[in-house]
């Protein structure tokens, strides 16, 4: 079967590009799992939080705003806080700042969260412009919106080998062999395992494991309304999560690509961290996972397509910032297979493409 693009990767990243792609050309999406989004799109915190990354990853989501706002039921309320101690005051000011918090009384964040110690907890703030993403109705319209026009998705395409000849590419997979013009290579914490079977150089992207842990309600209360929360510098983080708290230590530990779990004794650390904030102890989980956050190694996404071999396109490194950014990142795509003037600045281009590796 042959295709104007051939898509290796069913998270975010490759199914908005084949809704923006099906619109230009045949598409066909390779997903090695037997379910789109099975890996880190599918173990997302799932937050529209603009502000939040490196400062390319802001420009991208601050350019996704207006895709998000026209997309009826996606994004709800949810309001974000950080909390910390006294003596985390300078990691406290660089997140207030970073990210246009305003700071609250304890009085104010307690009236939000009422299980904040008040013993401990000596700095809050709050940000009122962070929004619940439905992950799945998201990537559900991308789907919808690219078989519309003729797009094949197909689930259990295990690639096994790649080879480019002066036709084209070909694609061996476990769901058969494929041919293409183009190669985007979207294959999450897989992009260099790609990019090396297809005998383009890899870039050096970090698999980073982030664990998490679901746990009761504490102490009862609804947690619905309640804004997700972190410490300082982001070393945990809490969310509401149908009617329970979802909790992360927010580790990056390096990991060689697979189906990750959490890590026992770094979740049980950032549960400790989480806890010595709270006025609830944690009694038990509801359940633990982890995925893995793949970074550049400017942890910059990298989208554009490699300077050696133009025909292979890179779609990679989105890190923890997958779906705040892709209605931008995925038109991005669309805009540079198209031959189209970007509609981000081009600097932006500059700083996403991969020509910056050498």
């Amino acid at each position: 079967m042959h295709s104007d693009f051939l898509i290796i990767g069913g998270g975010i990243a490759g199914i908005s590009a084949a809704a923006r792609l099906s619109a230009l050309g045949s598409v066909i999406v390779l997903e090695a799992e037997a379910a789109l989004a099975h890996h880190a799109s599918g173990r997302s915190a799932a937050l529209f939080e603009p502000r939040y990354g490196a400062p390319a990853v802001v420009a991208l989501s601050m350019a996704s705003g207006d895709y998000y706002k026209g997309a009826a039921g996606v994004l709800s309320p949810r309001g974000l806080m950080v909390v910390a101690k006294a003596d985390a005051r300078d990691a406290f000011d660089a997140d207030v700042l970073a990210m246009d918090f305003t700071p609250v009384s304890m009085a104010e964040a307690r009236a939000m969260v009422p299980i904040l110690n008040p013993k401990v907890v000596a700095h809050a703030a709050y940000a009122d412009h962070a929004e619940d993403i439905d992950t799945d109705l998201l990537l559900q319209g991308f789907a919808r919106e690219a078989k519309s026009r003729g797009a094949q998705i197909l689930t259990g395409a295990r690639v096994g080998a790649i080879a480019k000849d002066v036709a084209g590419w070909r694609v061996d997979s476990s769901a058969g062999t494929f041919t293409a013009r183009m190669i985007v290579n979207a294959s999450g914490a897989w992009v260099d395992h790609v990019a090396a079977m297809a005998g383009v150089r890899p870039l050096g992207f970090m698999p980073l494991r982030r664990s998490m842990a679901r746990i009761p309600a504490p102490g009862g209360h609804d947690v619905s309304r309640w804004p997700m929360m972190f410490g300082p510098g982001e070393d945990w983080y809490a969310k509401p999560d149908a009617g329970a708290l979802i909790v992360s230590p927010a580790e990056e530990d390096l990991m060689e690509p697979h189906d990750a779990w959490a890590d026992d004794l770094v979740l049980a650390e950032g549960l400790a961290r989480y806890e010595e904030m709270m006025t609830e102890p944690v009694t038990r989980l509801l359940a633990s996972w982890a995925g893995l956050r793949t970074f550049s190694p400017d942890r910059v996404p990298v989208i554009g397509p490699d300077p050696r071999e133009p025909s292979f396109f890179w779609l990679a490194g989105q890190g923890g910032y997958g779906f705040q950014s892709c209605p931008a990142a995925s038109l991005l795509v669309a805009d540079l297979l198209g031959g189209r003037p970007p509609e981000i600045d081009a600097g932006l281009v500059a700083a996403l493409s991969p020509a910056r590796f050498g």
